[in-house]
């Protein structure tokens, strides 16, 4: 059997875990592996984050204490979200890498969360300078990676489209619909000035699928609806919705970011209206699938114009339903096995 150790950050119901690490496990049994898993954190973690609650000393021991004993007994062969221990520097890290063959997978722009601690600043410099190889989600990754090492692979975080494409009913009302986690509904306020705009042209529902109780920071003047997120929810209710919305600002975390809720919108055969920032002028061809606006006037126009232009609309939609099969699940499992067999040499 060949053998990997596989440690995402989260469990499954971390979303960058779930796509890049958890997603893959049937796959690679199937290629003839065997996979064990061990996440840093576990479910009650991302409960406690999603809630704004803090966790204990004690529970941040745990996870450590859990990862390194995982790692004292693993396989050489390691496939690591972002890092072993975070918040720990390079040569603590480096001590347990010894001997190992590890890859990386980068989703995010993680750099950022490090770069005014002095002792952690090049830390994911050296990491991925001794990787083996690395999987990275976006343009902007690859770029940055590929400085440091030779062996980088772009793989978009991909999904299986089937379950988005269920026949649903429109929501009555025309609706645009964000999804995300609590973390990152921050990017919806930073954008309430627009979406206000927008409320004063059309009749309009915004739909946030994180968490319920989110309504308490909802944009006076807009009408909003909350959802709980989860798996088994997401794609009944995407394809309900209307247009699929990604706002971002222009920081380095934002151009670092993947372009995941776009490729879920696409999934449910959504137009996209988007931020131009990082991954989403890559994935979206400006006019066909959906729209990059660049302010608030062209994001209140090209709402508008979805809205008003049925034709516009079945166009568009159309477009974004096959865009979704060049970033499906099918088509990249083979991508990623190869690049780990290779890397490997399994």
């Amino acid at each position: 059997m060949k053998k990997i150790l596989m440690l995402p950050r989260y469990s499954a119901l971390g979303a960058s875990s779930r796509y890049r690490f958890y997603k893959y496990i049937m796959p690679l049994l199937r290629y003839g592996y065997d996979v064990e898993v061990s996440p840093f954190f576990d479910d009650a973690y991302l409960k406690r984050l999603y809630a704004g609650e803090k966790v204990s000393f004690r529970y941040l021991y745990s996870c450590y204490y859990r990862r390194l004993k995982t790692l004292w007994h693993s396989e050489p062969k390691l496939l690591i979200e972002y890092e072993l221990l975070p918040f720990f520097p390079w040569p603590i890290e480096r001590y347990f890498l010894r001997r190992k063959k590890y890859l990386l997978n980068f989703d995010d722009n993680v750099w950022e969360k490090y770069r005014r601690r002095c002792w952690l600043r090049h830390k994911y410099d050296h990491l991925t300078a001794g990787a083996a190889g690395v999987i990275v989600a976006n343009e902007y990754l690859y770029r940055k990676v590929r400085r440091l090492n030779d062996n980088v692979i772009k793989v978009p975080t991909a999904l299986d489209p089937e379950p988005y494409r269920e026949p649903a009913n429109k929501f009555a009302r025309f609706t645009l619909v964000w999804i995300g986690t609590p973390v990152t509904y921050s990017y919806i306020g930073k954008f309430a000035p627009m979406f206000q705009e927008l409320a004063r042209h059309i009749d309009y529902e915004l739909l946030i699928v994180a968490r319920r109780e989110l309504e308490a920071e909802a944009i006076p003047g807009v009408n909003m609806r909350f959802l709980d997120w989860s798996e088994e929810e997401e794609s009944r209710i995407l394809p309900q919705a209307h247009v699929g919305i990604m706002p971002l600002t222009r920081d380095a975390f934002s151009r670092g970011k993947s372009a995941f809720k776009i490729l879920q919108y696409f999934a449910a055969g959504l137009p996209v209206v988007a931020s131009p920032v990082g991954e989403n002028r890559h994935v979206i061809t400006d006019g066909k699938n959906g729209f990059l606006a660049p302010d608030t006037a062209a994001w209140v126009q090209r709402i508008i114009a979805l809205h008003d232009h049925a034709e516009l609309y079945r166009a568009m939609a159309a477009a974004a339903a096959e865009s979704a099969d060049e970033y499906s699940l099918q088509t990249w499992i083979p991508e990623v096995v190869n690049f780990i067999e290779r890397t490997f040499r399994l």
